[in-house]
């Protein structure tokens, strides 16, 4: 299919949402279930306008999706404000570390068990489906960075950190794949290198450089009363990319890296702001074109009464999440859509069992015997382990397998039901996510 094709079809899609927009909002379905309705109505099974060998194409596929959790990790870090001695942290570090852990080997065992695939391969799907998705979960993540209800908050932060530290557990079913059952020195090698160093390497890297650079910037803008007029896209391409490459150069993980440069960037924000309750985005906004006017005209807000440390953090901060947002949006229509296109040629019937047992069984048993005290609800537990929502993070670990030497039976089989699995959450999380969100808001609470 020619490049021109599927711009004309992305095209389309976005003419498509943008033109029913308004009508859409009222339906209780989200922007992912119409794109993945409309990536089916114009793939083979429907129309058969496009069509997608998924093997042969999957170093651009794991490049594109690499790209598109990357600008999502960065926007998910952004909006978490809190600091990290804040006891709501305990609800997103719990659901990345153990009930991600969790999810995995359960996953493992159903797959296994019920389905009769090798414990490697079991292994290697259950990490590959294991982390919950920062691109299609934005409905259920902090409105802003003022937002600190604990189910979105707890949700947003494991977003971000479960899609890096699913990472170890990928690499381990792929070393498991290639390795003699009667060789376990590889796996002494994958603790240390994998999990030990490799986590808080990337973590400590973007975190401190987020947080640096965040600092360094504002400092020099108030400085030099250049609060209004400077590219913040620039810096926040600037961060991903450098976030990610240092992490990679000491053989960390840049996911990691790349959530943990947003967050640092947002704590250098608070040092500037002053109080971490009062979003300084909240309070100065950069008005449509600031960098083209002039600087007393290219903010709105309270700004007379603002000292320039908030104006220059509010900028900068308005600016980079507005950003953040439109590729995160983009890629999440592009790639949903091209998800639907694909799926009737992959279609696995045993996703039905593999999906049942990790949205309603796995997950939500993984979130209730989590020791949170009364941090949490029960309520809330039950809302958050539903919304273990499945999507481009498990594509790109798909394509990063398939990239890694599968042998064609195991390809096939990780191909069919990660694409299947991650199918039925864009639907059943697609449509339950508005009534269940519309009903806790309504009921939480204060």
């Amino acid at each position: 299919m020619s490049f021109t094709l599927w711009i004309a079809v992305l095209g389309a899609v976005l003419l498509t949402l943008a033109l029913t927009s308004s009508y859409l909002r009222w339906l209780p379905v989200t922007t992912s279930a119409v794109c993945l309705a409309l990536g089916i109505g114009i793939g083979p099974a429907g129309l058969d306008v496009l069509g997608l060998d998924v093997p042969a194409n999957a170093v651009w596929m794991e490049h594109l999706t690499e790209v598109a959790v990357l600008f999502s990790l960065f926007v998910s870090g952004l909006k978490l404000r809190l600091p990290l001695k804040n006891r709501l942290w305990r609800v997103s570090f719990g659901l990345a570390g153990p009930v991600m852990v969790v999810s995995i080997f359960g996953l493992c065992l159903v797959l296994h068990l019920l389905l009769g695939l090798s414990w490697a391969q079991s292994l290697l799907i259950g990490a590959i489906l294991a982390p919950t998705d920062p691109v299609l979960a934005g409905l259920v993540q902090v409105n802003d960075a003022g937002d600190y209800d604990r189910v979105r908050f707890g949700l947003s932060g494991e977003a971000g950190l479960n899609d890096g530290i699913a990472f170890p557990f990928v690499l381990l079913g792929l070393l498991a794949l290639q390795h003699d059952n009667n060789d376990d020195g590889w796996v002494l090698d994958w603790v240390l290198h994998s999990v030990l160093w490799a986590v808080p390497a990337g973590l400590l890297i973007g975190y401190w450089m987020g947080k640096g650079l965040g600092r360094l910037t504002l400092a020099l803008r108030i400085r030099y009363a250049d609060s209004t007029l400077s590219p913040n896209d620039y810096l926040s391409l600037a961060l991903i990319a450098l976030a990610y490459v240092a992490a990679d150069w000491l053989q960390a993980y840049g996911f990691l890296s790349v959530f943990a440069a947003g967050l640092g960037l947002r704590q250098a924000e608070v040092k500037f702001s002053g109080d971490p309750h009062t979003p300084s985005e909240h309070l100065a906004q950069p008005v449509a074109g600031h960098l083209e006017v002039e600087p007393e005209k290219a903010v709105h807000g309270d700004i007379d009464n603002l000292p320039d440390t908030q104006v220059a953090a509010g900028i900068m901060m308005g600016d980079m999440l507005a950003f953040g947002s439109l590729v995160e949006r983009a890629m999440e229509v592009f790639l949903v859509t091209l998800l639907g296109i694909v799926v009737a040629s992959y279609w696995d019937w045993r996703a039905l069992v593999a999906g049942a047992a990790l949205f309603c069984v796995v997950r939500p048993l993984s979130v209730l015997i989590m020791p949170w005290g009364t941090l949490l609800s029960l309520k809330q537990r039950l809302l958050i382990g539903w919304f273990g929502i499945r999507g481009i993070g498990s594509l790109y670990y798909l394509f990063f397998a398939l990239n890694h030497g599968l042998t064609p039976a195991t390809a096939t089989d990780c191909m069919n039901l990660t694409l299947s699995v991650v199918t039925l959450s864009v639907l059943v999380h697609g449509l339950s996510t508005q009534p269940m969100l519309a009903y806790y808001e309504r009921h939480r609470e204060p």
